[in-house]
């Protein structure tokens, strides 16, 4: 804690200095001035909580500095030092807030307990602004949770009532006179490969995005907001209120604004307008239907409204083709594992038209009937090892204009088949060659941003498995062999005097360099900084490498 003492006398400043018990109070650096002017540079500069002033100085004097501090500065607290026993500057002192009157000379006792209570009740409030920031940077946190948690309401239909949708008018300002409204959906779960993989570990920062862009239109025309339903947290519904022939052209500002920010193709579900706010809950329903009815394997419009009844339609059924499938697994053969995949994708390709909805169910249908063949093991329940639908199922077959790419699911289902023969078959070889690619996989990418999920979602794989089996082979789980990695690459970059500790951290992985330096010192037991040191002028040799670990078959 920094003190001001302003006094235009040096000698009683000095005194003040040699009377206070400074570390008592908790004061750390005492500043000193010798008149309010400089007094005010020192505040602006400083931000003292505490300041000891005379009344009587040349230039501003005490009351003038005391009436700038209520104004400019009213956190710091004042005790006032005086040779003048007059009522009136008493007077002036308590009306501008002084803590204290004390009359030179000054008494130490007295001096001692006005800088205590000073420093105290300055305490006292910064702990009140501190908690009062905190609830206020809390609440701001929680708004737009709480806004989707009513728009989330509305569009279920368990808010749909005039009385209901009283909090959402207050927290939105929403137009008092509301007559039609009507919604869009979109899905991230509808983006290609590309896209997804590059916010992989930034899905909330793509979803953000998109928001901000609806909104960005939706704002300027003040007929709608963008918001994510709570509930499918894939989902980014788009309400609105304003005129309805003015809607096709919004959302096709809105889609190009996606293009051109994210580079991505965006498929937009419809429907249609009805009296506020009952009709939310449809208009979100045909929407919704529309988007994941739409037909992929036509290069048809990114808009779509509900779906026309269509015409019934044998569909192939993955449990007819199971025993072939199982056995192409088992062959960990993956010519055999194409042919058999191919013939699934063939009997797809021949239908008049797929969904997504469809799509998303065959997937699910191939996960469970890998999981059952792995269930079914005898003396073996651990039916883990294939990553389960909700975290690890690769991003939909879908090319960069949202529409079904069959060589890409065909690929999929290949290296999901695999890994599931793979997994049935573990003693055809003494090591566990997926694993083996894992860990060639985390050598070339070490710098990358890595996750166990990540490498789920990449091999097929559930993140127990890789974590069980990487842990036998390697005697090591995968977040500790990625660090040696990364330890081993910054050991070798801090050998280069001219890379300076912040660019090695990225260079091996790590955006933080705090953290970064944490991590090397449990490690290695010195900071980056010693290492460097130490190695600058007579090198010596580098520790064991990730590759040196031991291995447990």
């Amino acid at each position: 804690m920094k003190v001001l003492i302003v006094d235009d006398e040096k000698h009683v400043r000095h005194a003040i200095r040699m009377l206070v018990h400074w570390e008592a109070c908790g004061v750390t650096e005492v500043i000193e001035a010798e008149s309010g002017d400089q007094a005010i540079e020192v505040i602006t500069a400083f931000s003292p909580p505490v300041v000891l002033t005379d009344m009587r100085m040349p230039g501003k004097d005490g009351v003038a500095l005391m009436e700038w501090i209520q104004v400019n500065s009213p956190a710091t607290r004042v005790v006032v030092v005086s040779g003048y026993d007059d009522f009136e500057l008493v007077r002036q002192v308590i009306r501008r807030g002084g803590m204290d009157y004390i009359l030179k000379p000054v008494d130490p006792v007295e001096i001692n307990e006005a800088l205590t209570k000073a420093t105290q009740a300055w305490q006292t409030a910064e702990q009140d602004r501190n908690r009062h920031t905190m609830q206020a940077i809390e609440v701001n946190r929680m708004r737009p949770h709480y806004a989707d948690k009513l728009l989330t309401e509305l569009v279920s239909g368990t808010a749909n009532t005039h009385l209901s949708i009283t909090p959402l008018r207050e927290e939105l300002h929403l137009p008092a006179a509301i007559h039609m409204c009507n919604a869009a959906v979109m899905s991230t779960t509808q983006l290609d490969a590309d896209i997804l993989d590059k916010y992989k570990t930034r899905h909330t920062l793509l979803g953000f995005s998109l928001i901000n862009i609806c909104n960005e239109f939706l704002g300027n025309s003040q007929t709608g907001i963008a918001f994510r339903h709570l509930e499918r947290m894939d989902e980014i519904i788009l309400l609105y209120w304003g005129e309805p022939s003015r809607w096709p052209l919004l959302l096709q500002d809105i889609h190009t604004g996606i293009r051109t920010a994210l580079r991505c193709y965006m498929h937009i579900g419809i429907g249609s307008f009805g009296a506020f706010p009952v009709a939310a809950a449809t208009a979100y329903q045909e929407a919704r239907q529309a988007l994941w009815k739409r037909d992929m394997l036509q290069a048809a419009d990114w808009l779509h409204h509900s779906s026309l009844a269509r015409q019934a339609v044998r569909l192939p059924q993955l449990p007819e083709m199971e025993e072939e499938l199982r056995l192409s697994a088992l062959s960990c053969n993956a010519s055999r594992i194409a042919a058999a995949a191919g013939g699934w994708i063939a009997a797809v390709a021949e239908l008049p038209s797929v969904t997504a909805e469809q799509l998303v169910g065959w997937n699910q249908e191939l996960d469970w009937m890998l999981a059952r063949w792995l269930n079914d093991r005898p003396g073996d329940a651990a039916g883990e090892e294939l990553a389960d639908e909700h975290s690890s199922i690769p991003a939909l077959p879908i090319d960069n204009r949202g529409l079904l790419s069959l060589p890409l699911w065909q690929k999929q289902v290949e290296n999901r088949l695999l890994a599931a023969g793979q997994a049935l078959t573990p003693s055809h070889s003494p090591s566990n060659p997926v694993i083996r690619d894992i860990a060639r996989y985390l050598d070339a990418h070490y710098d990358e941003d890595i996750s166990l999920q990540d490498m789920a979602s990449r091999f097929y794989l559930s993140r127990e498995y890789i974590s069980r089996k990487f842990k036998q082979e390697y005697g090591v789980n995968l977040s500790e062999y990625l660090c040696r990695i990364r330890m081993d690459k910054a050991k070798l970059l801090l050998l280069n005097d001219k890379l300076r500790l912040h660019h090695i951290a990225g260079m091996v992985g790590y955006q933080d360099e705090k953290y970064f330096g944490k991590v090397f010192k449990k490690l290695e037991g010195i900071t980056p900084g010693e290492f460097r040191k130490r190695h600058s002028v007579d090198p010596q040799p580098l520790t064991h490498t990730a590759h040196d670990l031991p291995r447990h078959h």
